[in-house]
């Protein structure tokens, strides 16, 4: 490949493929330059270290996810049917990487336990989103709470084990469906009725 021809995200395709391959362990900077017929430091170029394309590749990966749910908590509507929209939306898209390609999620999980800084700016950007809905549903007087962004944070942690990697073995139990339901019931209630007083 041309060198000049070269983006960032045209380096970031190539990793994402280097890492279907050969997995997290074995992917380095010199297989992603081999695999676009460049040298390593044109990588570096646009890259300054491996981490900061690890980085890259995991703010991508996180970006896919976040994108989605950005639509939901835009759209206009009732914040009750949003919210559940939103979250189903959430355990959706993770359920859907650790089923279809389960050994490049365990890739991505690994990539994203490394890049904690990104995963920290994604899940302030997700706890943004629930506080953006349930703002709306205090204007319309859907829901009770003082302070959306804590009621937020709250409501995003209480789902955690339908979004975070760390329980993507019980995803795919037969039962999960009828618990995020049960959850889901206990945090209208909080919200609506204003237990969630926070």
């Amino acid at each position: 490949m041309n060198d000049s021809a070269l983006t960032p995200e045209r380096i970031l395709d190539a990793a994402e493929e280097v890492l279907r391959r050969y997995g997290l362990a074995k992917a380095t900077v010199v297989d992603v330059a081999r695999f676009l017929e460049v040298s390593h430091g044109t990588i570096y170029r646009h890259f300054p270290s491996k981490a900061a394309l690890r980085d890259a590749v995991a703010e991508r990966w996180l970006h896919r996810v976040s994108t989605p749910l950005a639509a939901i908590a835009e759209e206009q509507g009732s914040a009750i049917e949003r919210l559940h929209r939103w979250f189903e939306q959430l355990m959706t898209l993770k359920r859907q990487k650790v089923l279809n390609e389960p050994e490049l999620f365990a890739t991505y999980s690994a990539i994203a336990q490394e890049a904690r800084g990104v995963v920290q700016a994604h899940i302030a950007e997700l706890v943004s989103q629930v506080a953006a809905i349930v703002e709306s549903g205090v204007s319309s007087k859907e829901f009770k709470v003082t302070d959306p962004q804590v009621a937020a944070k709250a409501v995003f942690q209480a789902m955690v084990r339908f979004h975070h990697p760390a329980h993507a073995s019980e995803w795919s139990d037969p039962d999960i469906d009828t618990d995020f339901a049960q959850v889901w019931r206990l945090i209208v209630a909080g919200l609506v009725v204003g237990e969630l007083m926070v």
